[in-house]
């Protein structure tokens, strides 16, 4: 699973609406975003790093490389 995902659902940070909200994007890229679709621009990673709680390599991080770390 996606660390988005995974660390929203644990319930660590907003829901997808607010995320987008924050970052000023459409709630459908966020979502994009966490089911490993597509890849958030680089100038919304810092932001998304400190909204998850993980750093920019996590985010980026393959599902694969993600499951064995």
């Amino acid at each position: 699973m996606n660390v988005m995902r995974e660390r929203r659902l644990r319930g660590a940070i907003p829901t997808q609406r607010e995320v987008a909200r924050i970052l000023g994007v459409k709630e459908s890229a966020v979502s994009k975003w966490e089911r490993g679709v597509s890849k958030p621009r680089a100038d919304k990673l810092p932001m998304l790093a400190k909204l998850y709680g993980c750093t920019i390599e996590e985010l980026l991080a393959s599902e694969s490389e993600a499951q064995t770390q």
